[in-house]
């Protein structure tokens, strides 16, 4: 059974309403990452010293090393950055990503932090790159991370994020049962749902475009201006899908050695008093984010195709394609994810496999549609399915003149091509299905081949819309 385990699906085209708090038509969230004290140092514990979002172009590791320069750029951040913007944002809701070695080294900060009612969130025991850490290590890191954190915040993290995280990351997150969300993605503009186990996650999507780690990388921000100009531009795109009626959410990462740099400092100061211009705003921690996405979308689960084992999927979907279970036990053979869990996902594994079968097998499915209004329709012997098609467009209420019309050229049709005419019914009504029938009846048999093919996928996607999301 192959299965691909990537949502590429998401919310699709219809995202739902985030019904923010007095109709906001953006919620607005800005993290503070605290991470100094608790990146890469020989005094740490680690190998090597840190290269990572720093000053220094092309920074590298020195193993078995103190990096003096990289342990001086960090301390600017705690030292200056910091306070910085504590003084900016002190009045605001804000979300701290607190490293909890950082945190631990650096009480009056924490101290700040919770004078200022700001959610302090885990960023991990330490700021290292946990990509090629075993399973066990990484949890035992995380568990620390939570123990630590309680320790010298006074009160466990209700949020999670790693950032160099490993691809087990969000799910250790997930079994510790005591995060009201994660933030290890960065794949959506709203909050959604995740399913491990029997515990239903809430991820609120993190940013690593809208971040000021940008002015420490290849390609990124060169100045503060640059910065304030894609801030603004995101927001303004946002604000105006929300005045559309599809609110989102903007996260905005920082970093204090980062943006508390007298240069780039300016860029946030003038982003805010861009947002103060505009009205219905909500400027949130992400633990409110989360708390509101649980009350107003709470998770609902139900039976994925994608999930289901043979027996339950061809049980499901085997009469999806009349009378032809093949089909659906041909389709669970592919590469099935979420994706294929909505109507239109698991119709096109259908016709899939439908569409790769020998002509043989494709006209005996069409040979096992009724013909309409016919002998099997007056003896109510279709397939539930067929007989509410077919009353859908009122084949079930014909006047004797309009069943003799649908007799003779049920008869003319299948002695001419050898299989009963097929049309998706819910496309039409009694007068529209007798004007295709006379037109398609005048056709060469290859013609109608295909098009009866397009029918029976046509009422397969009709079929599923009736069962699935």
């Amino acid at each position: 059974m192959k299965r691909y385990p990537r949502d590429m699906y998401g919310y699709g085209n219809t995202p739902p309403k985030a019904q923010w708090p007095n109709n906001a038509k953006i919620a607005l969230q800005f993290v503070i990452n605290f991470e100094e004290g608790g990146e890469n140092n020989i005094l740490h514990g680690d190998s090597a010293s840190e290269a990572f979002l720093s000053e220094i172009v092309g920074a590298a590791a020195w193993p078995d090393q103190r990096h003096a320069n990289m342990e001086s750029i960090y301390e600017y951040g705690s030292r200056v950055g910091f306070w910085r913007l504590y003084d900016l944002f002190k009045g605001l809701p804000i979300t701290v990503y607190g490293v909890a070695s950082a945190l631990a080294r650096s009480p009056n900060h924490v101290h700040a932090m919770k004078s200022a009612n700001w959610e302090i969130a885990s960023h991990g025991l330490k700021w290292i790159d946990y990509k090629d850490f075993d399973e066990k290590d990484e949890e035992a890191d995380m568990r620390e991370a939570i123990r630590l954190h309680t320790e010298v915040t006074g009160s466990p993290p209700k949020g999670w994020y790693t950032g160099r995280s490993s691809i087990n990351t969000i799910n250790l997150a997930a079994k510790t049962g005591i995060f009201s969300y994660i933030a290890d993605s960065y794949a959506d503009d709203l909050p959604y749902w995740e399913e491990f186990s029997d515990k239903d996650q809430l991820i609120v999507p993190y940013t690593l475009d809208a971040n000021d780690m940008r002015f420490a990388t290849p390609q990124g921000f060169n100045s503060g201006t640059q910065f304030l100009e894609y801030l603004k531009d995101s927001f303004t795109t946002l604000y105006q899908e929300g005045s559309n009626g599809s609110p989102k959410m903007m996260s905005i990462g920082l970093h204090c050695r980062l943006i508390g740099r007298p240069g780039r400092f300016e860029a946030i100061k003038k982003f805010l008093e861009f947002v103060n211009d505009h009205d219905s705003v909500w400027i949130a921690t992400r633990e409110q984010i989360a708390n509101h996405w649980e009350k107003n979308h709470p998770h609902i689960r139900f039976e994925r195709p994608s999930n289901m084992d043979r027996e339950k999927f061809v049980s499901l979907y085997g009469g999806i394609f009349e009378h032809s279970p093949w089909v659906a036990d041909n389709a669970f053979e592919l590469e099935l994810s979420h994706s294929h869990d909505t109507a239109v996902g698991l119709h096109n594994a259908l016709c899939r496999a439908f569409r790769s079968a020998s002509k043989d097998q494709k006209l005996n499915v069409l040979k096992a549609h009724p013909d309409l209004a016919g002998k099997l329709a007056q003896a109510k012997r279709l397939t539930a399915e067929s007989t509410s098609e077919q009353a859908s467009a009122g084949i079930d209420s014909l006047t004797d003149y309009e069943r003799e019309q649908f007799t003779q050229l049920n008869l003319e049709y299948v002695q001419k091509h050898g299989f009963p005419f097929i049309i998706a019914v819910r496309d039409h009504n009694k007068a529209s299905i007798l004007n295709a029938f006379k037109k398609r009846i005048k056709n060469n048999s290859d013609t109608e081949f295909s098009e009866a093919c397009k029918q029976v996928e046509r009422i397969a996607e009709f079929r599923l819309m009736d069962i699935l999301p």
